[in-house]
C-alpha cells in the first residue's frame, strides 16, 4: 500500500477518502507503524530524509511513471534515459553525491525505472577487480558520466558457466596490447543492459591467452562507441537483442568483437573472491520473491493480470532476478561446495578447527529428537532454529557421504559432483533457510525495548520458520527428529499465527512506506479505491483516444460483406 503522505491526486474526487474497509483495518493499531518504518529505514532521521527526497521526485512531472504501462519499448527506453538525465541534473543542483542516501532514495522512489543502471555494476566490478590506479582513472569518469559503461559477461552460448566463455583476449607482447576477439557466433556477448544503444565502454570478461597458453578469465575495459558521435568503433558489432518479458526500458544488447585492440592497462589486475553465503542468499531470496509476487498476483484474481495492477511487471522483474548475476541453481551449488569443505573441516580431529559463524552448527552438539510437547513449544525461536540446524547438518552429511562413496567407487571428483548435485542442492537450501531463521531471531533480540513491534515481527519470524518446516516435512521426519504428531503441532501453531498476523497485515504493509507514485499500481494504493482507479487509468489508454486502425481495413469489410452477396 502507498504512504499516507503521498495519496492519489486530489483532483480525483473519489480518492479524497480512504475506502472504509481499509480505514477499519487501520483503526485499531497493535503497534506503532511509524516506529516500524523508522526501524526499516535505519532511523527516524533517514525516514524524514527519504520522504523529503520522494516529495522532490514526485513533484517533478518529468519523473512521473504514470504513462509507463501505455508505452512502446522505444518509448520506455527513451523515458528511462530521460529520467536518468533529470535525476543527474537534480543531484548536481542539490549536491547529492553518487553514493549518497539522497540519490539512493531518489532511485527507490522511481522503482529503479532508470536508464544506465549497469554503470553501477561496472563500477562495483571495477572496485573489486581493478588496481588503485585503474580505479582512480575510470571511477571519476563514470561518476561524471563522461563515459557510459556496462558489464559484459554472459554470451549467446554460455551464461553462468564462467569457464565456458569463449571470448578471447590474446596478449601481443610487441605492442603491449590485448587483442579481444569473438571467435564464434556463440561467443557473442548477449544480454548486458545498456549495451544495445547506450554504453560507450564495456567491462568484457574474456579468456586470457599469453604465449599460446590459456590463463583463465580476466576482465578488460573495452571502448565500444565513439565519444564524439556514439557510432560503433572499428571491429565492434553491437545492437539490441529485442523484446523481453519485462525491462523494456533497458536496452539489453549483443556485442561481437573482431580483433579489437586495447592497451595493457585496460586489463583489471586485482583478483577478487565473487562469497559462498552471499551467492546462496541471492538465490534463496530471489526464489522467495518470485513465489511471493506470483502468489499476490493470483490473489488479486483477474485484476492481477492487468498491467495496471503493477503485479505483472513485478512478477517478470523478479523472475529475471533468478537468472541474472548467476542462475540460482548454480549459485546454490556454489554454497554447497562451501558446505562440503566446511563439513570435512569439521570432521578433522584437531580441536583447534574453527568454522565460519554461518556453519558453526556443524560442530555443535545435536539433538536426536525434537523435545516439543505441544503447539506452543514450536513458537520458541531456540527450538525451531535448532530444528533447522539439525536438518541442515544431516543433509550436508548425507551429500558428502554420497559424494565420497562415488569417488571411492572410481568416479573422478567432477563426475561424482555432477551425479550428486540434486542432493547438494537440497542441503544448500536447508542451510540457507537455517541461516535466515537464525538472522531473523537475532534481529528480534535487538527490539526488546519496543515490545509491541518485537511481538508482531516475532510472529512473522515464527511463521517463516514453521512454513519452511511444513513445506519440507519429509526432511524433518526422515530420521525421526520430528514425529507425525509433532508435525500436527507445527500445523496448528502455523494456522493460529495466520489469524493473528491477518489483523496486522495492512499495518505491516503501511510500514514499508512505499508511495503510490513509486508502486504505480491501481491496486496497491493507500486509499484502497481500487475499482475507481482501475476504471480511471483504463481511460488513459491510447486505444481509447485514438481511432481503430483495424476498423476500415478489416472490421468494416467483415461487417458489411453480407451486403455484396444480396
Amino acid at each position: 500500500m502507498g504512504s499516507p503522505v503521498h495519496r492519489a491526486s486530489m483532483g480525483d474526487t473519489w480518492s479524497r477518502q480512504v475506502h472504509p474497509d481499509i480505514e477499519s483495518e487501520r483503526h485499531m493499531q497493535s503497534f506503532n507503524v511509524e516506529e516500524l518504518t523508522n526501524i526499516l529505514d535505519g532511523g527516524a532521521q533517514n525516514t524524514a530524509l527519504r520522504r523529503k527526497v520522494e516529495s522532490i521526485i514526485h513533484s517533478d512531472p518529468e519523473l512521473s511513471l504514470k504513462d509507463n504501462y501505455f508505452m512502446t519499448q522505444n518509448e520506455r527506453y527513451e523515458a528511462a534515459i530521460k529520467k536518468k538525465f533529470h535525476i543527474q541534473m537534480l543531484a548536481q543542483r542539490l549536491g547529492w553525491s553518487e553514493d549518497s542516501r539522497e540519490l539512493h532514495y531518489a532511485i527507490r522512489s522511481l522503482s529503479g525505472d532508470l536508464g544506465l543502471a549497469l554503470q553501477f555494476v561496472f563500477q562495483k566490478a571495477l572496485r573489486s577487480l581493478g588496481s588503485e590506479e585503474q580505479i582512480a582513472k575510470w571511477d571519476p569518469l563514470c561518476n561524471k558520466l563522461q563515459i557510459l559503461a556496462t558489464y559484459a559477461q554472459t554470451e549467446l552460448g554460455h551464461g553462468t558457466y564462467l569457464q565456458g566463455l569463449e571470448t578471447e583476449a590474446t596478449y601481443d607482447a610487441a605492442t603491449q596490447e590485448f587483442v579481444v576477439h569473438s571467435p564464434t557466433l556463440t561467443a557473442t556477448k548477449w544480454w548486458p543492459g545498456d549495451l544495445g544503444r547506450s554504453a560507450t565502454h564495456a567491462l568484457v570478461q574474456a579468456q586470457l591467452i599469453c604465449s599460446g597458453a590459456h590463463q583463465g578469465m580476466h576482465a578488460f575495459i573495452v571502448p565500444i562507441r565513439s565519444l564524439e558521435d556514439h557510432s560503433p568503433l572499428p571491429g565492434i558489432t553491437v545492437g539490441d537483442i529485442g523484446p523481453k518479458m519485462d525491462f523494456d526500458h533497458s536496452d539489453n544488447g549483443f556485442l561481437q568483437l573482431d580483433h579489437v585492440r586495447v592497451p595493457r592497462e585496460n586489463m583489471l589486475s586485482r583478483f577478487a573472491q565473487l562469497h559462498a553465503l552471499s551467492a546462496g542468499m541471492k538465490a534463496l531470496v530471489s526464489d522467495f520473491c518470485i513465489q511471493g509476487a506470483e502468489l499476490c498476483r493470483r490473489a488479486c484474481g483477474g485484476h492481477g493480470y492487468s498491467k495496471l495492477s503493477g503485479l505483472p511487471s513485478l512478477v517478470t522483474r523478479v523472475t529475471a532476478s533468478c537468472t541474472y548475476e548467476g542462475e540460482n541453481t548454480v549459485l546454490y551449488l556454489q554454497t554447497a561446495r562451501f558446505l562440503v569443505k566446511s563439513y570435512l573441516k569439521a570432521q578433522e580431529s584437531t580441536s583447534q578447527t574453527s568454522l565460519p559463524q554461518s556453519v558453526a552448527y556443524l560442530t555443535a552438539p545435536d539433538l536426536a529428537k525434537c523435545p516439543a510437547q505441544n503447539a506452543a513449544d514450536f513458537l520458541h525461536p531456540e527450538l525451531y532454529t535448532t530444528a533447522w540446524a539439525h536438518v541442515a547438518a544431516r543433509l550436508i552429511k548425507d551429500s558428502v557421504h554420497h559424494l565420497q562413496t562415488l569417488m571411492q567407487s572410481g568416479a573422478d571428483r567432477y563426475e561424482a559432483w555432477n551425479q550428486t548435485t540434486v542432493i547438494h542442492l537440497q542441503a544448500a537450501k536447508a542451510h540457507l533457510y537455517y541461516v535466515t531463521v537464525k538472522i531473523f531471531t537475532e534481529a528480534l533480540e535487538k527490539l526488546e525495548n519496543q515490545p509491541a513491534i518485537q511481538q508482531v515481527l516475532k510472529r512473522l519470524c515464527d511463521l517463516y520458520a514453521l512454513h519452511g518446516i511444513m513445506t519440507n516435512t519429509g526432511d524433518f521426519l526422515h530420521d525421526g527428529f520430528l514425529s507425525g504428531a509433532q508435525i500436527d503441532m507445527v500445523r496448528k501453531a502455523y494456522l493460529d499465527l495466520l489469524l493473528l498476523i491477518r489483523k496486522d497485515a495492512i499495518l505491516l504493509t503501511d510500514a514499508f512506506d512505499f508511495t503510490d507514485q513509486c508502486l504505480n499500481s491501481a491496486l496497491g494504493c493507500y486509499d484502497g479505491n481500487v475499482y475507481e482507479r482501475l476504471f480511471q487509468w483504463a481511460q488513459k489508454s491510447p486505444t481509447n483516444t485514438q481511432g481503430n486502425p483495424a476498423y476500415e481495413k478489416y472490421i468494416r469489410p467483415l461487417l458489411q460483406g453480407w451486403r455484396s452477396r444480396l
